[in-house]
């Protein structure tokens, strides 16, 4: 009895001394106070699970992992969203013992992509942050670079990825029908979006002024500075300095509903088309979302039907 006291007060020094380097090593990557407060309070339950079996942070694997995940899931009866908390901070931790070498991975990371991910069967994370149509309308209208105005309505319009409008080229706009035809990738089916009148309105413009500019290559969209394709930071820092400026952005608050960033648009898109009436049918088609029955493979929904909802339902925004 004596014997298993010293070991787990051993390991009880382990675990602090190793604790009190990972928190100085949080404060030296320059994290939160609040960030490194819930590492340690996630952490600190994990090191006292490990105790009560006598192990070590070395000896932890899939098995002690998932005896870990079905104590705080069953005993504890903790939500699914503080169970992630717990996940992420272990993995914190396993990247820094990583890189210390004081381990050979983090097994973490494949473990909460099995355990803990997140299946979009009802489009997006509700805790995403919403506009409401005149919010957005006041985003779009603050807007004075064309180029900037362009990328946002044509994201809000169409509810494409950030990937996707990068790929653009001026060639894939189809004129006659208000169409877009975006470049194949493994997470579409549909690649035929589009947009309306404002759509057509913003885009004119930030053309004729693009034309001026004399590009290198065919991409719609381009940074001013090399005159080359735009990359997905100069997509970020375009849609985030306005977005920070009307208050709808806080970069220092760790909560989701405080950010807004490109992806914001796709949650925009899908929510007010689906508030509008639009049939869930027709929303996931222009989203483009997988095909996961085989009976959606044979199903083909009429483009021109689906362009006339199109236009009936997505948001005006008086630009």
């Amino acid at each position: 009895m004596e014997t298993v006291d010293i070991e787990a007060k051993r390991a009880s020094v382990d675990f602090n001394e190793v604790l009190e380097q990972f928190i100085m090593d949080c404060k030296l990557r320059g994290l939160s106070e609040k960030t490194i407060i819930g590492y340690k309070s996630c952490i600190s339950t994990f090191m006292n699970f490990l105790s009560t079996k006598g192990l070590s942070l070395g000896d932890v694997d899939n098995q002690v992992l998932k005896e870990f995940l079905g104590y705080l899931k069953f005993k504890r009866r903790i939500k699914h969203k503080t169970v992630k908390e717990y996940f992420s901070a272990l993995s914190a931790l396993y990247d820094y013992l990583a890189f210390e070498d004081k381990v050979k991975s983090n097994i973490i990371l494949p473990f909460r992509k099995r355990y803990l991910r997140q299946y979009k069967d009802d489009f997006e994370d509700p805790q995403r942050k919403l506009l409401s149509i005149e919010e957005m309308a006041r985003f779009v209208n603050s807007i004075m670079d064309p180029r900037d105005k362009a990328m946002v309505v044509l994201l809000a319009k169409t509810g494409i990825r950030r990937g996707e409008l990068i790929r653009l080229d001026v060639d894939d706009i189809k004129w006659e029908d208000y169409s877009i035809t975006l470049k194949p990738t493994p997470k579409r089916s549909n690649r035929v979006v589009f947009f309306d009148e404002e759509g057509a309105i913003v885009l004119r413009r930030w053309l004729k002024v693009r034309e001026k500019l004399n590009p290198k290559d065919r991409a719609l969209f381009i940074s001013y500075n090399t005159l080359e394709r735009i990359s997905r930071n100069g997509v970020w820092n375009a849609i985030v300095k306005y977005a920070i400026r009307l208050g709808y952005h806080n970069p220092e608050s760790p909560k989701l509903e405080d950010h807004f960033g490109p992806h914001c648009f796709r949650h925009w898109f899908t929510t007010w088309l689906l508030r509008n009436g639009m049939t869930r049918e027709y929303v996931k088609e222009l989203r483009g979302d997988k095909r996961k029955e085989a009976i959606d493979i044979y199903h083909h929904i009429d483009k021109e039907e689906l362009r006339k909802a199109y236009l009936a339902y997505i948001p005006k925004l008086g630009v």
